[in-house]
């Protein structure tokens, strides 16, 4: 059970500072939540404590760690399907982990796809999100604004 003041990442939303821990009846159910503030957009997330397990919520990572997710988006493109449908699925897979390592082989790749040919609307809208996820874990880890964090990926890119 985390506490108020943990650093957690929520799965496809990203990284965040638990602010309270609320009852709230919803759907007739009364549940106990997590409210998660993410630092990027001000946005603020309500997770069931019952279900963090399974949805994949965990403490962020260490710096540590952070200079391998680093050097991940250093490393070469790793090979991805020429078909967009494949390979959109493969990267929402990816992203659906909540693994830090597999959200940034996912920006790595999509930047540089960017770069080379211009990406559909979907795959921009993949990278966007993928990115806010990256970003608001590294803005937690070296606790940096958010215009430091891009810099840090892009440079890394």
């Amino acid at each position: 059970m985390y506490t108020i003041g943990d650093k957690v990442v929520y799965p496809m939303h990203g990284a965040g500072v638990i602010e309270k821990i609320e009852e709230k009846k919803i759907l007739g159910e009364i549940r106990k939540y997590y409210i998660l503030k993410l630092p990027c957009g001000d946005m603020k997330v309500m997770i069931p404590i019952e279900s963090c397990s399974s949805v994949g919520v965990r403490e962020i990572i260490s710096e540590e760690e952070l200079k391998g997710v680093l050097s991940i988006l250093r490393e070469d493109s790793s090979d991805m399907p020429s078909n967009w449908n494949r390979r959109n699925r493969e990267n929402m897979d990816k992203l659906k982990t909540g693994d830090i390592v597999e959200v940034a082989e996912v920006v790595r790749n999509l930047v540089r796809m960017d770069r080379e040919k211009k990406l559909s609307t979907g795959e921009k809208k993949m990278l966007s999100n993928a990115k806010q996820i990256l970003l608001s874990e590294i803005i937690l880890v070296r606790d940096i604004e958010q215009n430091e964090a891009n810099d840090i990926i892009n440079e890394a890119i």
